[in-house]
């Protein structure tokens, strides 16, 4: 059983291996996202703060877009699936920040939990077939490959980073903070 936080967020193990540690802390940064997105309206998801352009709705639909290309498209090589791939990212490279304004909350969250479930079974998949140094079946133009614990570690910096936006933003909408 993992222990959870006040905001419903499971702890990363404190004595665990390196993968559960590695997928703990991912899960953690999840959980952080969700607890910043969670109980608010279009209004409060379309809130921007100051200059920027960045929503919550926004990061929601962001981060599923990296979560399907990352653990889907570069480590196990598939096609993109929708709604990504029926975008045209030369046209609106930051289509999934965009059109993120024309989905209900309900519909950003859902879209954000089925990434994240298809995530944990293509990394469950891909541990059962080399473990966290398994590459990654696309590789970058320099030919290079990334494991899977590099794909992880860089998930958790992408999670991390971005909920220091969402900080921003979630006290914009109603005053709540926290780290």
């Amino acid at each position: 059983m993992t222990d959870m936080d006040e905001h419903d967020r499971p702890w990363p193990p404190v004595a665990g291996d390196e993968t559960a540690t590695l997928l703990g802390f991912l899960d953690y940064q999840r959980a952080t996202l969700a607890w910043k997105c969670r109980g608010l309206d279009t209004a409060g998801l379309t809130a921007t703060v100051g200059a920027s352009s960045m929503t919550l709705g926004g990061l929601l639909k962001h981060l599923a877009y990296v979560e399907d290309d990352w653990f889907s498209r570069a480590l196990h090589g598939r096609d993109r699936s929708a709604p990504w791939n029926t975008v045209d990212w030369r046209a609106d490279q930051d289509w999934e920040w965009h059109s993120a304004a024309g989905d209900t909350p309900d519909e950003l969250f859902a879209l954000w939990q089925k990434a994240v479930d298809r995530s944990r079974e293509a990394v469950a998949e891909a541990l059962e077939d080399g473990g966290l140094d398994r590459p990654a079946q696309r590789a970058w133009p320099n030919g290079q490959a990334p494991s899977l614990r590099w794909i992880v570690v860089h998930m958790i910096e992408e999670y991390a980073r971005h909920n220091g936006h969402a900080d921003l933003l979630r006290e914009s909408v109603d005053g709540e903070t926290g780290e």
